[in-house]
C-alpha cells in the first residue's frame, strides 16, 4: 500500500488499513499477518494499530525477506473524527540500500517537515490543513469512510509535496482469505506509473489484500492470513 521506499508502500502503500466493518468513528487496536510478494520474492507482511501514551496511536506496517526490510509508520491522533499525523518513520534496508526518512507534522505553526534520507528540495516546509494525512493514514481513513459512504477524497502530506488522492470504488470480488471465499470491496488510485489496489472484506480489522503495481506489474502483494 511499498509507496517506493517513501513510500514504497502508498500505502501500499498506502494503505494502504484499517476497521473494515466497524462504526465510521470507531478506532481499534489489531495486528495482522500478510503473506506478501516484493519484487517477485516471497516474503512476510506485518501491520499493526496500537494505542500509545497521550491518546495517540501508532499504525505500523512492514515487509520483510532475505533481501531486507521496508517499513512505515505514523503516530497520530484523532480530533474531531479526523486522523491527524503527528510523526512518521520509513525505512529502506536492502542489501544495496539504506535509507531512512523522518516527517514531523507541527499543527501549531501548521508545516510538515522532512529529515534523514532526503534531498534539500524536499524537505519542507509545506503547508498543512485540516484533514492532511500521510499515505498510511489514509489507507486507514479510506476504509472508515467506505463503511460510512462518505467521498474517498483527500490531501496527501508526503516526500516534500501535498497532492490530491482518491479512490475509485471497482465493485465487489470474491477472494480467498484464511481459506474461505468471501465478498471484498475492491479499491483503486493511480498515481503516475503506479496503481495501487486495496480490496476490503467484512468482519476483517485490517485489508484483506493490498497490491501494489508499478508501470502495470506487480511488485507488491500482500494477503491476509491471519489477525487479532
Amino acid at each position: 500500500m511499498f509507496p517506493a521506499p517513501r513510500r514504497g508502500l502508498p500505502l501500499i502503500v498506502a494503505a494502504l488499513l484499517a476497521l473494515a466493518s466497524a462504526p465510521a468513528l470507531a478506532i481499534e487496536a489489531f495486528t495482522a499477518d500478510y503473506q506478501a510478494s516484493y519484487m517477485g520474492l516471497q516474503a512476510d507482511g506485518s501491520m499493526s494499530l496500537s494505542p500509545q501514551a497521550g491518546d495517540q496511536w501508532q499504525y505500523t506496517l512492514e515487509i520483510r525477506n532475505n533481501l531486507g526490510v521496508l517499513s512505515q509508520s505514523t503516530r497520530f491522533d484523532v480530533v474531531d473524527g479526523q486522523y491527524r499525523p503527528l510523526s512518521s518513520l520509513d525505512k529502506t534496508l536492502l542489501l544495496v540500500k539504506r535509507k531512512t526518512v523522518e516527517t514531523t507534522y507541527d499543527w501549531n505553526q501548521r508545516q510538515a517537515t522532512w529529515s534523514g534520507d532526503v534531498k534539500a528540495d524536499r524537505a519542507g516546509p509545506a503547508a498543512l490543513r485540516n484533514g492532511d494525512m500521510d499515505a498510511l493514514l489514509i489507507n486507514l481513513a479510506v476504509i472508515r469512510d467506505l463503511a460510512a459512504g462518505k467521498p474517498l477524497k483527500y490531501r496527501m502530506v508526503e516526500n516534500g509535496r501535498v497532492s490530491p488522492m482518491s479512490y475509485q470504488v471497482l465493485g465487489k470480488e470474491t477472494i480467498s482469505v484464511a481459506g474461505k471465499q468471501v465478498s471484498a470491496t475492491k479499491l483503486s488510485r493511480t498515481s503516475g506509473r503506479r496503481e495501487t489496489v486495496v480490496w476490503v472484506a467484512p468482519d476483517l480489522p485490517a485489508p484483506a489484500r493490498i497490491l501494489q503495481r508499478e508501470d502495470g506489474k506487480d511488485s507488491i502483494d500482500l494477503r491476509i492470513r491471519s489477525w487479532n
